[in-house]
């Protein structure tokens, strides 16, 4: 069974924009959660990875650098390294998710969605319930991911870092938590609703989940 970690006792939920009614019942002042020195410090490691340079859809790449490694695609369409972009910087933070060699590069990401639910929390990571908590954890220096797992058979889904970033309560309910993947389009910081445009259920029916995982 799957543990969600409460929302944080000093935030409370903000009622107006886009998905509000998601979280009704409660209010909250229209205010972001300043980065902490953990959050910014987190924030400078995830830049360091140049998601932009790395990663880059089309090629095969290792895993860990995101460097093409010049081995053949195997399947058709444009092959995207969102999965293996988030197991390389959870290693580098020291933090384990499903990656490589326990799992290939093809459909990591719908696997890496079914191991959070199950494997996860033996491993340290808990589900958070919204988008307003998953970017406070994020502010706070914890590590935040976005999961979603595609419904379609051999279909890939598509995972992201939420990366700190005091952007107003107002916003994160209209456009969802800030960001940082690798994709068909790689961005060091982008807004998850434009981020996961390519799987709209993910965001517009709020079929995607967030883990967090502290960090030392």
């Amino acid at each position: 069974m799957t543990m969600f970690v409460p929302f944080p006792a000093t935030r409370r939920v903000f009622l107006g924009g886009l998905g509000a009614a998601a979280f009704s019942g409660l209010a909250r002042p229209a205010f972001a959660l300043p980065l902490s020195p953990a959050g910014k410090k987190l924030a400078a490691a995830l830049d360091a990875l140049e998601v932009e340079k790395h990663w880059i859809a089309g090629a095969h790449v290792d895993w860990e650098t995101g460097d093409p490694d010049g081995r053949p695609l195997a399947g058709e369409g444009k092959h995207t390294h969102c999965s293996a972009f988030v197991a390389a910087a959870a290693k580098r933070l020291g933090v384990y998710i499903l990656r490589p060699p326990e799992h290939g590069q093809t459909l990591l990401a719908n696997a890496q969605f079914d191991w959070l639910l199950g494997e996860g929390p033996a491993a340290g990571w808990r589900g958070i319930g919204d988008p307003l908590s998953a970017q406070d954890f994020a502010n706070r220096g914890q590590l935040v991911v976005a999961s979603y797992q595609n419904h379609y058979e051999n279909l890939p889904g598509h995972i992201a870092i939420v990366r700190p970033d005091a952007k107003p309560d107002p916003l994160v309910v209209e456009e969802g938590p800030q960001v940082i993947q690798a994709g068909a389009r790689n961005s060091s910081s982008i807004s998850m609703r434009e981020g996961f445009a390519g799987h709209p259920a993910a965001w517009s029916r709020q079929e995607a989940r967030f883990f967090t995982h502290p960090l030392k």
